[in-house]
């Protein structure tokens, strides 16, 4: 049997030993350090090297740990923001809600205090009234001025009945269903209603404007033209026959200018009327005060408008 022969050992061959060697002194010397310090205690030889140590490395743990901080917060970011703007969509409808209560409440209050002005404008003139609501503000019937309102002949509205509010005049009725009824308003151009002036009792003709915004002017022309009207007179009613389409008696407005053209010595006057017809809402119908229907009446004796308030707001 040939002997064998020894492969001669390369460089790299001495390098690999030589870091084997490395390895076990550094193992050896860092179980030695460990047994001595841990046998040393509070007084361990190794405690001012390990000070020194951390001093050294302090500054660089920290920045480190700076570096780090935003990629470990990053989960936590997005769940505080989930949880944020949850807690905002839910204030948000917390306070819309509230605004929606707040609304309801003051329009309830509103027309609880129209109604009472329609019991106290049927205790001061003796008429009887059925309440409505405008539901509606537009053309209608070929007029340009007009109103719809939530009342009809099942509650004893019919055409040619006045209509007013707690203010004063608003018009009269040119049509009615079962349900709802048109109302002419006393502002429309075609509108002609019989006045007469409080101080002196003389009666003319008012005429509106086509005008719904809060400024919407009449215009009075009297009967007998040596007449002048006195400003801030009151203007009322004059009334029909049998009280269609208008009732006598009913407040309008009041003289604000008089004026005169050249060529008429007759002098006009413009009326500021009572009634804000730009913001229309609960309103009376004159009727009969026999009337039966399926809407309660309002009339003179009456003295508790809750329940009418109640059976209007059904």
């Amino acid at each position: 049997m040939a002997p064998r022969t020894r492969r001669p050992r390369t460089k790299e061959d001495r390098q690999r030993r030589g870091s084997r060697s490395l390895l076990a002194v550094l193992s050896l010397a860092s179980v030695t350090v460990m047994a001595v310090d841990a046998q040393g205690g509070d007084g361990s030889p190794v405690e001012s090297a390990r000070s020194a140590v951390g001093d050294l490395l302090a500054p660089v743990q920290s920045g480190a740990s700076t570096v780090a901080r935003p990629f470990r917060e990053v989960p936590e970011f997005f769940t505080s923001n989930r949880d944020l703007r949850a807690d905002l969509h839910r204030l948000e409808a917390e306070n819309a809600n509230l605004r929606g209560q707040v609304n309801t409440t003051s329009q309830v209050r509103f027309r609880a205090a129209e109604l009472d002005g329609l019991l106290r404008s049927s205790r001061r003139s003796g008429l009887a009234l059925v309440p409505a609501r405008v539901i509606a503000i537009g053309p209608a019937q070929s007029f340009s001025q007009t109103v719809t309102i939530d009342a009809g002949t099942a509650d004893g509205v019919h055409p040619d009945l006045s209509v007013l509010n707690n203010d004063g005049l608003v018009g009269r009725v040119i049509a009615a269903g079962r349900h709802s009824a048109t109302v002419l308003l006393i502002v429309d151009e075609r509108s002609m209603v019989g006045a007469r002036l409080g101080s002196n009792a003389e009666v003319g003709f008012l005429t509106g404007r086509g005008s719904l915004d809060g400024d919407s002017p009449l215009d009075l022309d009297l009967v007998d033209d040596s007449e002048t009207p006195g400003k801030d007179d009151v203007v009322v009613t004059w009334g029909s026959r049998g009280g269609s389409p208008y009732v006598a008696g009913v407040p309008i407005g009041s003289v604000t200018k008089v004026y005169s053209t050249p060529r008429e010595q007759a002098k006009h006057a413009v009326i500021d009327p009572y009634v804000d017809f730009s913001s229309l809402d609960v309103v009376g119908v004159v009727v009969d005060a026999r009337t039966k229907g399926d809407r309660a009446v309002i009339r003179a004796g009456d003295v508790d408008t809750g329940t009418r308030s109640d059976q209007e707001g059904r």
